[in-house]
């Protein structure tokens, strides 16, 4: 039928400039011509536009083919409306910034009404949930704008017309304009327009560097009552108090004290949260593409192929991983992307949230207030079709972790079982690995990281036993790798995450993104800039803050931890030195699920180097009038 949901990629009619519109019905994709994440990227003439067939990847192959401009790539929809210029064709393909024209950002509701060829851009929310969404305005009239557009609908354009949908509007008698949105959930920002002249055009005002400090407070100790806060009813907070006790910082000087982050500095560190996470997937995906650059990983060459798979097949999604900033007053920083078996989740989305209830502490909000949130979506976004085996290791850290996110999986109505170590495993008659109750094991989450498995491949000594290794059948005692590696095994966070989580990504992406305002500059080897100015030693794939050294711009060493990855190969990255608020050094975290921002928390230290055993505190989220009347 004419008005049928079309299949992925069924062009559905053409915009002004004769510029088709394709269907991104996700579920219709066909696998053979869809058969990996590479496939899914667009490009016109060597230029990027975007993933096929998001808004985002419309609007820039609009704006490319018809006005010779592009906006720089960007995680979400509505982070359009913050941008300030748009590059010239020319200094696209040179990489060069010398060539660009002026974006303005009008409100719904301006004075200046939207124009043909301008961006309609809608908030986060309702119906565009995360991500917001963009069109090109290709009518306006008093009463009515039209608008061409992906991702929305995947339905035929009627015969000879050229948009996509009309949106009632209406102008005031102070000549305001004002667009309706047709979805009640959803909420139009406004328009964008290239243009110098800025009359009417909102202004956003500079960040106030002061904002993007943190700040100690005390709450009343008056208010801390004197009993158990933890419910061990509750098997993730019985687990806790086992490894920690009933307290979330473990230093008795810390546990009245938490931290203070502004309004402004949590939209920050939203908006780098979720444009690194996209940086981050570029830069997996040219690795991915550019197999002298996978080298630099020290990953043995018969798991590339599995990963190039894990890479392709989008059923195995990655659910969450951690960002660890430096934020002050001089901006924000990215250290590193733990995006295979990151920590503390229970810390940020449970135990602190608890702790302020505990002690009364009515002080702002939560930072962590929505992280079970976004990790049961996550799971419910996720193509779990059986049972989710959860694997870990003896550890009690990591028994607290699993079960906080068994406790995720279960609200969004995935079946579980909790695997501790493989002593109990098998293989079964047709040669898959099997849990003490003879169930094949064929999704598991993990709290093992991926090199533990890689550490065991390469004790084989030779690319051949590790292929006997990998495929061989019926071994008498199956190991973490046997597990992780075989082909119907789905794996969460998947293989191709010791990609983005090791740091031989680093300088890649500061060669793919040079001056990035959240990166840090990284180098394979040793500049005379990084001695000029101090830098840090890092192994590529090491944990848990081991093994790294810190220098300063006379390459004194400044401070340094021993650890397990001394042999390993390393990186370079500049030296940016951890605020410290009276006594500790402070590490802001931030995590994603499924993609985008879900909370934050800090981790505190004396030392400039945050470990596995730096400390948590709670961080609450305050309004920015209120942060800067603190001491």
């Amino acid at each position: 039928m004419k008005n049928s949901p079309q299949p992925f990629g069924t062009l559905l009619g053409y915009a002004p400039g004769n510029i088709p519109v394709y269907s991104s019905d996700y579920d219709s994709v066909d696998p053979a011509a869809m058969p990996d994440r590479h496939a899914y990227r667009h490009h016109v003439n060597g230029i990027y536009t975007g993933y096929k067939w998001q808004c985002v990847e419309f609007a820039r192959r609009w704006l490319l083919e018809n006005k010779g401009y592009v906006f720089e790539d960007i995680a979400m929809a509505y982070d359009i409306f913050r941008l300030h210029q748009v590059k010239v064709i020319d200094a696209v393909k040179a990489n060069s910034n010398s060539q660009t024209l002026s974006l303005k950002s009008f409100t719904n509701g301006a004075k200046r009404p939207p124009e043909p060829g301008c961006m309609l851009i809608w908030d986060e929310g309702g119906e565009f949930e995360l991500t917001g969404h963009v069109a090109i305005v290709t009518e306006v009239f008093p009463d009515r704008v039209r608008v061409a557009e992906q991702n929305v609908s995947h339905h035929y354009w009627p015969e000879n017309q050229h948009y996509a949908r009309e949106l009632p509007a209406r102008m005031s008698d102070d000549g305001s304009y004002w667009i309706k949105c047709s979805f009640d959930d959803a909420n139009i920002l406004g328009w964008v327009i290239q243009t110098e002249d800025e009359q009417h055009s909102i202004t956003f005002k500079p960040l106030k560097p002061e904002l993007l400090n943190l700040k100690i407070a005390e709450v009343d100790k008056q208010g801390i009552a004197d009993q158990a806060w933890l419910n061990i009813a509750n098997p993730d907070e019985a687990a806790y108090v086992a490894t920690n006790g009933q307290q979330l910082a473990t230093l008795k000087e810390n546990e009245r004290y938490f931290f203070c982050l502004s309004t402004t500095a949590q939209a920050e560190l939203k908006r780098a949260t979720n444009e690194l996470h996209a940086l981050f997937m570029h830069a997996t995906d040219y690795v991915l593409q550019h197999p002298h650059l996978l080298k630099k990983f020290n990953i043995p060459t018969v798991v590339w192929p599995r990963i190039q798979q894990s890479w392709s097949n989008r059923r195995n999604q990655m659910i969450t991983g951690r960002f660890d900033f430096c934020m002050t007053e001089k901006g924000l920083k990215v250290y590193e992307y733990n995006a295979d078996s990151a920590s503390c989740h229970m810390e940020c989305g449970k135990v602190q949230g608890l702790w302020a209830k505990h002690v009364n502490c009515d002080i702002g909000s939560d930072a962590g207030d929505l992280l079970f949130k976004k990790l049961v979506d996550a799971w419910e976004e996720n193509d779990v079709d059986d049972l989710l085996h959860i694997m870990l290791d003896h550890d009690k850290e990591e028994s607290y972790h699993a079960l906080f996110m068994q406790s995720a999986m279960e609200k969004a109505g995935i079946k579980t079982r909790l695997i501790y170590g493989i002593d109990n495993l098998a293989w079964s008659d047709n040669n898959e690995v099997i849990d003490s109750q003879g169930t094949p094991i064929r999704w598991v989450w993990k709290t093992w990281a991926w090199e533990t498995a890689l550490d065991q491949l390469r004790e084989e000594m030779s690319e051949e036993d590790q292929h006997k290794r990998l495929d061989a059948e019926n071994k008498s005692a199956p190991t973490l790798m046997d597990v992780l590696f075989r082909p119907n095994t789905m794996v969460i966070e998947p293989l191709w995450t010791l990609i983005p989580s090791n740091k031989a990504i680093l300088p890649i992406l500061w060669e793919m993104f040079p001056n990035h305002p959240y990166l840090l500059e990284s180098q394979f080897e040793l500049t005379p800039t990084l001695q000029r100015e101090g830098y840090v030693s890092k192994p590529i794939a090491g944990r848990c803050g081991l093994n790294v050294t810190l220098y300063g711009k006379d390459e004194k060493t400044l401070d340094e931890t021993e650890g397990r990855f001394d042999e390993q190969d390393g990186i370079f990255q500049a030296l940016c030195c951890l605020p410290t608020i009276p006594g500790v050094n402070v590490q802001v975290c931030t995590f994603n699920a499924g993609g985008s921002y879900a909370g934050a928390c800090v981790r505190v230290d004396s030392s400039l180097i945050i470990t596995n055993n730096s400390d948590i505190m709670p961080l609450r989220v305050v309004p920015d009038k209120f942060f800067l009347t603190l001491p």
